[in-house]
């Protein structure tokens, strides 16, 4: 599995400018985030709707990631 968040030199200079603390939070939920969005790709499944009664003139697809 690919390493997701931020490095070890992004974590310092975040924790440097911002404070050890807030830093520490911030670059946490930074994993949390990235983690999140890896595993929603991961997941990723198009549905189309089918909507009866639509006129031909609405011939438009909408595709909803679920």
């Amino acid at each position: 599995m690919k390493k997701v968040g931020l490095s070890y030199n992004s974590r310092r200079a975040l924790i440097a400018n911002v404070g050890e603390t807030a830093g520490s939070e911030i670059a946490e939920l930074m994993t949390q985030m990235a983690a999140e969005i890896e595993e929603l790709r991961r997941t990723k499944v198009n549905v189309t709707r089918i909507v009866p009664g639509i006129p031909e003139l609405h011939n438009t697809f909408v595709e909803d990631p679920v």
